[in-house]
């Protein structure tokens, strides 16, 4: 395909790639820590097969199974010297089974290494890895390249210029962003968009990283400042982890919605990175058809040892904080979420957390790299509030960052500057946020270092030695009354009391029901809970968390309400409400609400509360 015939083609319809290769070899039972790229070779059969189903669901184009297939990361796996022919198969099979009817697209993703200045390897060491990766896909045969999920420029711009020296076929350059629309640098739209508009490529787009609510936001922003087609190739929202699984539960239905909204903007290019499948492809397919007509890492959990060390007498409870105080005193209890600035700079922070305090809300829910995005060390923003505030703050902790030994450095230094409410969390998993290459920890979950925080407690650290003074920490956890499996959610919850838990906080709760039928069926080892409430603000609000927010979900009811809303501030107002008749309905059964602040305006928040008084 000449890059004349591309332009031709998108002119008067929408190009429809396939989904994800990934998430069908997983689902098949090819493990993580094999090299999918390889399987060209060792199982040409189910590469095969798996283009098929895409091209069966109506896809026009497939992409070759060779993301990775670049010397660095295949020589990670034992396989460089193979390179040349793991891409030439690729694109072959993909060719073979695609005919002359439908398209291949050569996959290349980036080399998984720092370049210069931050890493050893050059700028021309990086266009020749590139370079001998694509020269072997366009010897299979493929009809354009995407070169996806970039999160750097310098790496996206050494790789078109590698395309560009072998071959004029179409180029799709595609990155990845956070919910920001920015680059894991903080390269902002309007930046990458306007290199990639000056550069020698053939359409722009996003995928992967976040779901197709904030990438149409992205996109939007992208359609205002380029001319070439646009591609979006979303994943089927956010993970969420079953039974040590990454699980994408994103409906076809919804993933279809966004394609016709993707359309209706201006993309001329619709797919789907992780998580999609066939079915997605083909709800897709009817969707794109009524617009335009055409033809975990594993995570263990660590039970406590015998220890060596003599254990003291744990700090009492109402003594550990003011919010221990009033849980062990039984008065019900309030705190607002707000999370971290992306900057350096916390003063907006600061000034409301003193409206907070002001208006006598209990503490400040602080959250750890929520969804796994770069913010300000939850940690000192922290010690910042109650320091120049003082206010509580609930500081979120979580194992995705750190070893056991950071960890207990961690709890011994905090708890030294004064912190004394801990949320201890498993995290989210980096392929969510960011960094979709930075390396998760994962020593322990949340009930390993609910059990280590414990034994700190007791005055024995990690060894079994005794620590003298023991910390005196107020251990939360967190709690999914609507978990995909309940009975797995009520298991490790028991681990997590066992362990040393003494409250829960749940996550945003909208179906007061499912909270207390949930809640009768952990009676028997019931500790103060802590209900977290969401006000929605959008109808786009709602449909995110509902399906890109692992462990939430909204009622049918609730998304008709926000849907018949009539304008911004109507699905402001609406949202505000339904989060008021959450709290009135389970004030009386559990032990404090959270409430969380939508964009970081507590006002809002404290509008929620205020349903306390009635």
């Amino acid at each position: 395909m000449t890059r004349k015939e591309l332009e031709k083609r998108l002119k008067d319809n929408v190009l429809l790639f396939d989904g994800a290769l990934g998430t069908m070899l997983y689902s098949h039972g090819i493990y993580i820590n094999r090299c999918y790229d390889e399987l060209n070779l060792s199982m040409p059969h189910l590469i095969k097969e798996i283009h098929t189903e895409y091209l069966n669901a109506g896809a026009d184009c497939i992409e070759t199974n060779t993301f990775g297939a670049n010397r660095f990361k295949l020589e990670g796996h034992g396989f460089a010297e193979k390179l040349g022919v793991i891409n030439y198969e690729g694109a072959r099979l993909a060719r073979e089974v695609a005919g002359t009817e439908k398209l291949v697209a050569g996959s290349i993703g980036p080399l998984g290494i720092k370049l210069e200045p931050w890493g050893p390897t050059s700028m021309k060491e990086a266009k020749d890895a590139f370079k001998e990766q694509a020269r072997a896909l366009k010897d299979g045969g493929v009809d354009l390249f995407v070169l996806e999920t970039f999160t750097n420029l310098a790496c996206i711009q050494q790789a078109i210029r590698a395309v560009r020296e072998i071959c004029d076929l179409p180029i799709i350059a595609s990155m990845t962003v956070g919910d920001d629309g920015k680059l894991i640098y903080g390269t902002n739209t309007e930046t990458f968009t306007g290199k990639l508009n000056r550069w020698d490529v053939d359409a722009i787009g996003l995928n992967c990283s976040v779901g197709p609510h904030y990438m149409l936001q992205a996109l939007e922003k992208i359609a205002r400042l380029t001319d070439k087609p646009i591609s979006a190739m979303p994943n089927a929202g956010m993970p969420r982890i079953i039974e040590g699984r990454n699980i994408y539960l994103t409906s076809s239905e919804y993933m279809a919605e966004y394609a016709r909204r993707f359309i209706q903007m201006g993309v001329k290019i619709v797919g789907g990175c992780c998580g999609t499948t066939p079915e997605h492809i083909k709800t897709m397919r009817s969707a794109v058809t009524s617009i335009i007509p055409h033809r975990q890492p594993t995570v263990f959990s660590v039970k406590a040892e015998k220890k060596t060390g003599k254990k003291v007498e744990p700090v009492p409870l109402p003594e550990k904080s003011e919010l221990a105080k009033k849980l062990a005193d039984g008065r019900f209890v309030t705190s607002v979420e707000i999370t971290p600035p992306r900057g350096c700079d916390p003063n907006r922070i600061l000034e409301s957390a003193k409206i907070l305090k002001d208006n006598n809300v209990d503490a400040v829910n602080i959250p750890d790299g929520p969804r796994a995005l770069t913010r300000m060390s939850a940690q000192h923003l922290s010690c910042l509030i109650q320091n120049r505030v003082g206010i509580e703050a609930v500081l979120h902790y979580t194992c995705r960052d750190r070893n056991l030994l950071g960890m207990m450095s961690d709890m011994l230094g905090l708890y030294a500057v004064g912190i004394r409410n801990l949320l201890l969390i498993t995290g989210d998993p980096p392929k969510m946020g960011d960094f979709p290459d930075a390396t998760a920890v994962f020593d322990v979950d949340s009930i390993g270092l609910t059990n280590m925080v414990n034994n700190l407690n007791h005055g024995v650290d990690l060894g079994g030695n005794g620590i003298g003074k023991p910390t005196g920490y107020l251990v939360g956890v967190g709690l999914n009354p609507t978990a995909i499996d309940p009975r797995e959610e009520i298991r490790r919850f028991e681990w997590k009391v066992k362990a040393g838990a003494e409250f829960a906080i749940t996550q945003p709760v909208f179906d007061w029901s499912t909270l207390l039928e949930f809640l009768e069926k952990i009676k028997h080892v019931r500790i103060p809970v802590i209900a977290g409430i969401w006000p929605l603000v959008s109808l786009r609000n709602a449909e995110f968390m509902n399906n890109e927010i692992p462990g939430v979900t909204v009622p049918t009811i609730l998304m008709d309400r926000m849907r018949a809303t009539k304008s911004k501030e109507d699905a402001l107002n609406e949202g505000i409400t339904i989060a008021k008749e959450m709290v009135k309905q389970i004030k009386d059964r559990v032990e404090g609400v959270q409430v969380s602040a939508p964009f970081g305006k507590v006002n809002l928040a404290l509008d929620v509360l205020s349903a306390l008084e009635d």
